[in-house]
């Protein structure tokens, strides 16, 4: 029985590994994500039947509770919303791994060394990554500001902290884990560190700290695998782990940012910023009316989705117009920012959700080569990753950082509803270059009024 019980486990790994391999390619997500789903579900099985669990009931209620809310929020949770509904999976990973940690080691408290170990790590990371989500969800939700928020002395207190959890985790292993107290002051802090850590990070910031905490969710769940001694739960964890990890490291690269910047220096609060030089030039409006003409002549044109696309809900007005713009004889791209939006492929996932051809999506590296033999760069609702001070301005406070080079272009319409700054808080250049127009108001009623212009 042992052995058919480990071959089940391989059989459940090997689903996760190809399903997450799957999921590298919009073709082939749907068939990885059912793959995944079937893996998890043979686990639990296997688990139930290794453990001799024959009294389950709640756990049927359990997996039947878990369905239907996950299919509810597959359905009713609006694509604009999905960033801060993957923060709450996050911190729904960290919690659970929380509690099975802290359930074993109530039945066990005076366990052995490696055993309290395994227990602290996955009670530390997945408090952590609990608050952190919370504090995530809030931010993207709009229920919290989406500011960093800064005060003095807050790093030499996350680092007293972190000091001071690692000498009570020491006394918790040497002392045989026998002391509660130590245990729930390791809970209290961490809950507390998952708040402080995630506070400072700007909404901009967000498709890192989501990444990030995904990641800390698999390492939790790793951890627990240790502690429940389940060897699938390890693989598991560590894919989620390692995944996240590396998906983080994408996003800040895309950022020319570190790691630590980024959860540290609360880009984006005024204390973060340098001042940059004085922009000139003027800002020149266009109407719907005009940039049909622009666009009814344009052979080539590249959309260069940002989150304002997101906020207008106007994912499917910028596919029928694509969808126009085609029928016409232009060749029509879109440009996509890594850390557009605010989680990592946010606009993929928005432009998925609209059919558009996942051909059509142009990475950055991509399309700045060719963006010179654009006649028509359509910037909705995107800011920093297209300003041309983070390649031309050594005093802008995002220097260094890659963006969209959409200034290349014959011509540029950027719609936006104001000239309000982006995250950064600095005007963007862009929007006074000779080859640029602004075309104020709603996105989504802006593209459906260009839409209407060439339907006559």
């Amino acid at each position: 029985m042992n052995h058919w019980i480990d071959i089940a486990y391989m059989l459940s790994a090997g689903a996760f590994i190809f399903g997450i391999k799957q999921l590298s390619s919009p073709a082939t997500a749907r068939r990885g994500n059912i793959l995944s789903s079937a893996g998890m579900l043979l686990a639990i099985i296997v688990t139930l039947l290794n453990k001799g669990i024959l009294d389950f009931q709640w756990i049927v209620v359990g997996v039947v509770a878990g369905s239907v809310i996950g299919a509810l929020a597959a359905r009713l949770i609006a694509m604009t919303s999905m960033p801060e509904m993957v923060a709450l999976f996050n911190g729904s990973g960290g919690l659970a791994s929380m509690l099975v940690a802290w359930e074993a080691h109530r039945r066990s408290p005076s366990a052995e060394g490696f055993q309290n170990a395994t227990v602290l790590i996955s009670v530390f990371i997945g408090a952590l990554t609990f608050t952190g989500s919370l504090i995530a969800w809030g931010k993207l939700s709009g229920k919290l500001p989406g500011r960093p928020f800064l005060f003095p002395g807050q790093k030499p207190l996350n680092l007293l902290l972190i000091l001071g959890v690692i000498g009570v985790a020491i006394a918790f292993c040497l002392g045989g884990g026998a002391n509660a107290t130590f245990f729930y002051a390791i809970l209290g802090v961490a809950l507390l560190l998952g708040v402080l850590t995630t506070i400072p990070i700007g909404g901009a910031d967000m498709p890192v700290i989501i990444a990030l905490l995904n990641s800390y969710s698999g390492l939790a769940a790793c951890a627990t695998g240790f502690v429940l001694r389940n060897n699938v739960l390890v693989v598991t964890g560590s894919l989620v782990g390692a995944s996240g990890i590396i998906l983080t490291q994408i996003m800040c690269k895309a950022m020319n940012r570190s790691l630590g910047n980024v959860l540290f220096s609360g880009f984006g609060s005024a204390s973060a910023s340098k001042k940059q030089d004085q922009i000139e030039g003027e800002v020149k409006p266009i109407s719907v009316e005009d940039t049909f003409i622009l666009l009814e002549a344009a052979r080539s044109v590249a959309v260069v989705p940002g989150y304002g696309m997101a906020v207008a809900q106007a994912q499917h007005a910028v596919h029928e117009l694509g969808e126009i713009l085609e029928a016409n004889g232009a060749q029509v791209q879109y440009a996509i920012h890594p850390v557009a939006g605010r989680m990592p492929g946010h606009m993929n996932v928005l432009l998925a959700e609209a059919n558009v051809p996942y051909e059509q999506l142009v990475e950055m590296e991509a399309i700045n080569p060719v963006m010179e033999t654009v006649d028509v760069c359509l910037i909705i609702g995107a800011n920093d990753i297209v300003n041309p001070a983070a390649a031309e301005d050594p005093t802008s406070p995002i220097h260094g950082m890659p963006i969209i080079e959409a200034h290349k272009a014959r011509t540029v319409i950027v719609m936006k509803r104001s000239m309000a700054s982006g995250f950064a808080g600095i005007d963007n250049a862009l929007f006074f270059r000779e080859n640029s127009r602004m075309l104020f108001g709603d996105a989504r009623q802006t593209l459906q009024g260009l839409v209407a212009e060439f339907k006559g």
